[in-house]
């Protein structure tokens, strides 16, 4: 591609309102409204506190060392960027590859999630046809303009977090006994916590939850996605990353802290959603439709975000030169269409697969895009560390930074170190061995192809 050609972002309309909401939909998805209770059920009440603690601490560090390189470098798809001109054009090209199939494969879910879902009040109806709905709802949100999508993923985000908020204070009133609960001999306080002792299934259990826990945080790294079309990126990305660790100890800690004093361990893992059921426990009507029509709205957001992002990243190649200039362009609302309309297929692929490829191609998606996201991760630490040096290299002080990470170089050691151990962790745990065995061999298979294709681009340029 011609240099002039090359631009670094894509239209600047997003506020901060957008990014911090977008980044709060992006980790809050149906694992924390379905799957909690099964979490608790496998490391205990504390163990789940204690992992998804250190998780949001981890997760924090990935964002100050992810708001620095934003800040300094506020690029579309921005990670993929950095850790092609930091790291090697073969690893930024891995890193992008990665990222897309991890939401590309969401979408696949989401699309079949929703469908579900929507069978609760239409049982007549076929899931295919609630999942074509979504599909066509997600695309033309994502299609018209970035603002469309930034304002639509902002209200589908406040439905979630409204949720959360009455989930929690509601909690807290039965926790202590203002609100009674169905058939209970008073407030049942902080005696669920440790009645089966601190760690019922042993302290290995954390860890166990931890490479879970890492997984239910994935989403928050949008911010970084959103860089390129942020008004005024110096000011609304420290904003929505400060305001990451916050929001994650209230909305997924707090959850599980209320859950975890209301529902006892070992019914915990066994009802179909620990919101309603606490929600039934307190004798609140509709519990089942209110929740359903929650959590449907997490899909739809957690798909809109997905489509956004994997656009991102194929936009971004192109704009690179790794992939055909075709992925660049651009229509006349500044909307990359053809990545878009690349990306909703992947998602259709996916779909497909989950269906008739259940226990081959789809258990390899799965067990990769679940494994990508800390492989990002670890990426965006060493990039960071890599920027700092070459900043003071070139002759710059750490105080022209308009953002930098704070105790440097610990954080992002840490980040790189902490998100190394939850992959190396997934070893003792043989149910989510398979996603060793299935990435590895994925990402030696990126860098090889990235090899191929610029020894095919050097070739062709020194033909011309």
């Amino acid at each position: 591609m011609a240099q002039k050609e090359k631009v670094d972002h894509l239209e600047r309309k997003m506020e901060a309102r957008h990014i911090q909401m977008i980044s709060l939909g992006g980790v809050i998805g149906t694992g924390l409204f379905l799957s909690s209770g099964y979490t608790i059920s496998q490391a205990g009440p504390i163990g789940t506190i204690i992992a998804y603690f250190f998780g949001a601490i981890l997760v924090y560090a990935v964002m100050l060392c992810l708001g620095e390189l934003s800040v300094a470098m506020p690029y579309t798809g921005s990670f993929h960027v950095y850790a092609k001109n930091l790291l090697s054009p073969a690893t930024g090209f891995t890193v992008a590859i990665l990222y897309w199939l991890t939401w590309t494969i969401a979408l696949g879910s989401e699309f079949t999630a929703a469908g579900i879902i929507m069978r609760h009040w239409f049982p007549g109806v076929p899931v295919w046809i609630w999942s074509l709905a979504f599909m066509i709802l997600i695309f033309l949100s994502n299609f018209f303009s970035v603002k469309i999508f930034a304002e639509s993923e902002f209200w589908f985000a406040a439905v979630k977090v409204t949720a959360i908020v009455a989930f929690i204070v509601l909690g807290a009133l039965a926790v202590i006994g203002v609100i009674p609960l169905k058939g209970s001999q008073g407030a049942p306080g902080l005696s669920n916590l440790t009645k089966d002792g601190w760690f019922p299934t042993g302290f290995g259990g954390v860890f166990t939850t931890m490479l879970t826990v890492n997984f239910a945080f994935s989403g928050t790294e949008l911010i970084g996605i959103t860089a390129g079309e942020a008004k005024e990126p110096e000011k609304t990305l420290p904003k929505a990353i400060h305001t990451t660790l916050w929001r994650l100890i209230i909305f997924f800690i707090g959850s599980i802290f209320i859950m975890a004093c209301l529902i006892p361990y070992k019914q915990a893992g066994v009802t179909e959603s620990p919101f309603v059921h606490v929600f039934n426990m307190m004798g609140i009507p509709f519990a089942s439709d209110l929740m359903n029509f929650v959590v449907l709205t997490a899909i739809i957001s957690a798909g809109n975000s997905g489509l956004y992002a994997s656009t991102r990243m194929l936009w971004s190649l192109g704009n690179e030169g790794t992939i055909p200039v075709t992925f660049a362009k651009t229509n006349k609302r500044g909307i990359p269409a053809v990545s878009l309309l690349v990306s909703m297929l992947g998602g259709i692929l996916s779909l497909l697969t989950s269906v008739y490829a259940a226990d081959t191609i789809y258990l390899v998606l799965v067990s990769i895009s679940g494994l990508a996201v800390v492989f990002v991760w670890m990426a965006i630490a060493l990039c960071e560390l890599k920027f700092r040096q070459n900043w003071i290299k070139e002759g710059h002080a750490p105080e022209e930074l308009k953002f930098k990470t704070p105790l440097y170089p610990f954080t992002p050691w840490f980040a790189f170190i902490a998100s190394l151990a939850s992959c190396l962790l997934i070893w003792f745990d043989p149910a989510q061995r398979v996603a060793l065995y299935a990435t590895i061999p994925f990402v030696i298979c990126c860098y090889i192809a990235h090899y191929f294709y610029a020894k095919h681009q050097e070739k062709r340029q020194t033909s011309r």
